[in-house]
């Protein structure tokens, strides 16, 4: 004879509520995705302003569902300016550089 457990309501309903608010999310996800499209769809055949604003809804949407996300971006953009910065700063160093040679070498080919 085999005895099976049967499953307490409180868990059952908390299954249940877990289900609702992925699919709340799953919706705003949906719409935020079909906004995007539909903004896409009005700037490719010529209603520039209308798809711009339908985009830009799309993106509020999205920014509100992934609002997590955002913050993380948010807070790492600080870390790459400085990391961009710096690349700059190479850059610039770099072709002072080049252009001190340049004025060498046109200083020894002009004599």
């Amino acid at each position: 004879m085999v005895v099976v457990p049967l499953t307490q309501p409180q868990r059952e309903s908390e299954i249940e509520r877990r289900r609702c608010d992925s699919d709340a999310m799953n919706w705003a996800r949906f719409a935020a995705g079909g906004t995007l499209l539909a903004g896409g769809l009005l700037m490719l055949t010529g209603n520039r302003k209308a798809g711009l604003v339908t985009a830009a809804s799309g993106a509020t949407l999205a920014i509100l569902d992934q609002q997590e996300t955002v913050k993380a971006w948010w807070n790492a953009l600080p870390g790459y300016i400085d990391k961009v910065q710096n690349v700059l700063g190479q850059v610039e160093q770099t072709v002072s550089e080049v252009a001190a040679q340049r004025e060498r070498i046109h200083q020894i080919l002009s004599r």
